[in-house]
């Protein structure tokens, strides 16, 4: 039987599958509303059999975009405006969770596709805030926040996770990662701050801790955060603290750690191969006890079978292999043996023979 294809519960959610979504940003939205793009890119992968969908970074403020484009959640507007995707992917039997997000110093940025660099304020774009006065490689320098700036942050992820379970997600994750404002706090490369937000590990992990808390105490929602492992450079973050915070964050109620790596350095020199970051679910699912999502170059169903089989980690979380073909979950469930439900409308397909 095989375990990539068998459920899983997580504080009472039952999910079908271990091949999930993972977090994608589209810089498709306007004004920080989801449109039929969003529809149509999250139901194909519900569609495509995967267990849990999520969405992609969504900003709980309007300066926590990381474009212009990107979705947000700070309005009960943009809470309705994702209501239609949340049933629509319901109605495939597939649960919908929502990753909150706050940019920092990478916010007011260019698509990818519009070349690199910050936008300027005559094209929308806005200043940016950040931990310290400290840039990401050539975009523009940040404000730093005031204390009780930060220390009202926590509120702006309550109010936006009580708005996405008001219109139906299951899941809610906070994106603690890849560079970010979170992992800007994090981070020793990018905090130099001398106020309770700096300084040691209890410090920069403080905003963490009061956002989860935060949260925890709105929704009884499955609450996932989203990690870098590792800053893959000399004097950043670590694995080991990573490894210490994650055990933080199982006590204020998170329920896994969505285990990535990099993001908060330009050019980091990173090992990239299949399945590179897996190692880091496993340590932190070991040494924290909690459960981990692995992410990270999976594209092969043999690998996310092993990953799983072999507890590395609990759940795979894929991407680009999604990208490449939307129904990856129910091709891998083929060559794996595995029985899962198709959609009536492509029940035709289900046998290759």
């Amino acid at each position: 039987m095989s375990r990539l294809f068998s459920p899983i519960t997580v504080r009472g959610l039952t999910l079908p599958n271990r091949v999930w979504v993972s977090p994608m940003c589209q810089y498709s939205a306007t004004e920080g509303f989801p449109g039929d793009w969003h529809l149509v890119h999250l139901g194909q992968f519900a569609a495509g059999g995967a267990g849990l969908v999520m969405t992609e970074a969504t900003a709980v403020t309007p300066e926590g975009r990381i474009s212009p484009q990107d979705t947000g959640i700070w309005s009960d507007q943009h809470a309705d405006a994702w209501r239609r995707i949340v049933e629509f992917v319901h109605g495939q039997d597939a649960a919908i969770g929502m990753q909150l997000a706050h940019a920092g110093r990478k916010g007011s940025t260019k698509r990818p596709w519009d070349g690199p660099g910050s936008v300027p304020a005559e094209d929308g774009g806005w200043p940016t805030v950040g931990p310290s006065a400290t840039a990401f490689g050539e975009y523009a320098t940040p404000r730093e926040l005031t204390t009780d700036e930060v220390a009202a942050l926590p509120e702006a992820f309550a109010e936006a996770a009580r708005r996405a379970a008001g219109v139906g997600f299951d899941v809610l994750e906070l994106h603690f990662a890849h560079g970010y404002l979170v992992h800007q706090f994090l981070s020793p490369l990018s905090n130099s701050r001398t106020d309770r937000y700096g300084g040691d590990f209890e410090g920069r992990t403080r905003l963490a801790l009061e956002i989860a808390d935060a949260v925890r105490a709105t929704t009884g929602l499955p609450l996932f955060a989203r990690l870098s492992a590792t800053d893959w450079t000399e004097g950043g973050w670590t694995v080991d603290e990573s490894v210490r915070l994650a055990k933080l964050l199982a006590e204020r109620g998170i329920d896994l750690i969505d285990t990535s790596s990099g993001g908060n350095t330009p050019h980091p020199d990173i090992p990239v191969g299949p399945g590179y970051q897996v190692p880091f679910a496993g340590r932190i699912r070991s040494e924290a006890g909690l459960p981990t999502g692995a992410v990270g170059m999976i594209t092969d169903p043999h690998q996310a079978e092993e990953i799983v089989g072999n507890d590395q980690a609990d759940v795979v979380f894929l991407a680009r292999a999604l990208l490449r073909d939307p129904h990856w979950p129910l091709r891998a469930a083929n060559v794996l043996g595995a029985d899962v439900r198709w959609p009536d409308q492509y029940a035709r397909a289900k046998s290759w023979h």
